[in-house]
């Protein structure tokens, strides 16, 4: 599978293609915008003391590509069949990925409303989503966090803000929405150390938009009094980034809030569907320690 115009949703739609696939006969799904192309892998090698989890280098179209047995990372089991099985080709945090798996059972529409947030016992897994198809319960896997427990490098992480400008921000307030608690941690730390201090977390979409039309329905214009900036992942149950920055930017008095899009689904190729509903700005997760910089030229500091 290769992604095709026309494929993908226009933005801002609250709406998600999920790829549906199985490992060891459990349903999992990944969005579809992160995958590349599904192949068998013809070619592999071993790469010596390399984490367990990664069966090897194949050469996929001239580039060599790491490919991960999901197999181990889901079961602790080894898939002796990596190649000439399936493999989902994955690009995310600016870098390529191959995931292998078991079967693929086709690609679904479905809106963000419909992915349900793990409860309490399981929101520290693998898992950003449950989802009801047809009676059937499909996971959504965080394929960051597979990753990042790989290689910790490859992601978003505190190291990457020792740099950092730090002065008095105090006096901005900003509202962050995502639902990696992970995420909201590494960003707490990132902006109280560069001297913002009004902070306001959201674990979603939804949360965020009820949180500013409160404001909004109090202060009309006004609101900017309590917000002057919102940083929001996409991908969120419930209401994904790009429908609420759509939501912001379409709304008569909301629209003048700054936005900026902060995920690991910023790529060169998917740059234009932030551009669609308005961000004011797009950001890799990895590049945390240009996150305060840019918050600064939008706010007018720099």
């Amino acid at each position: 599978m290769e992604n095709k115009p026309g494929i993908l949703l226009e933005s801002g739609t609250g709406e998600v293609e999920i790829l549906h696939f199985t490992v060891a006969g459990v349903h999992y799904a990944i969005n579809v915008v992160k995958v590349k192309e599904l192949l068998q892998i013809e070619n592999i090698s071993k790469i010596p003391n390399a984490h367990p989890a990664i069966s090897g280098l194949s050469l996929i179209r001239g580039e060599m590509i790491s490919v991960v047995d999901l197999l181990y990372v889901l079961e602790g089991e080894k898939n002796p069949k990596v190649k000439n099985g399936m493999t989902l080709v994955c690009e995310f945090n600016k870098i390529k990925v191959g995931f292998a798996i078991e079967t693929v059972l086709g690609i679904n529409r479905i809106g963000w409303n419909m992915i349900h947030k793990p409860d309490d016992l399981t929101s520290n897994s693998l898992i950003i989503g449950n989802i009801n198809l047809n009676d059937e319960i499909i996971m959504l896997l965080d394929f960051e966090k597979i990753v990042m427990d790989i290689n910790p490098n490859t992601g978003i992480n505190i190291d990457r803000i020792k740099d950092i400008e730090v002065k008095d921000r105090s006096k901005f307030k900003i509202a962050l929405a995502d639902d990696s608690p992970m995420i909201r941690k590494v960003l707490l730390d990132t902006l109280t150390r560069a001297g913002f201090t009004k902070l306001k977390f959201f674990d979603d979409g939804m949360e965020a938009l009820d949180y500013l039309s409160m404001l909004v329905e109090k202060k009309a214009d006004g609101f900017l009094e309590d917000v002057n900036l919102l940083i929001t992942d996409i991908e969120m149950p419930r209401l994904d980034g790009h429908a609420l920055t759509r939501r912001i930017k379409e709304h008569r008095h909301l629209k003048e809030l700054p936005v900026i899009i902060f995920s690991s689904l910023i790529t060169d190729d998917l740059l234009h569907k932030g551009e669609a509903v308005g961000a004011d700005a797009q950001m890799s997760k990895p590049e945390i320690e240009n996150l305060v910089k840019l918050i600064d030229q939008i706010l007018g500091q720099s």
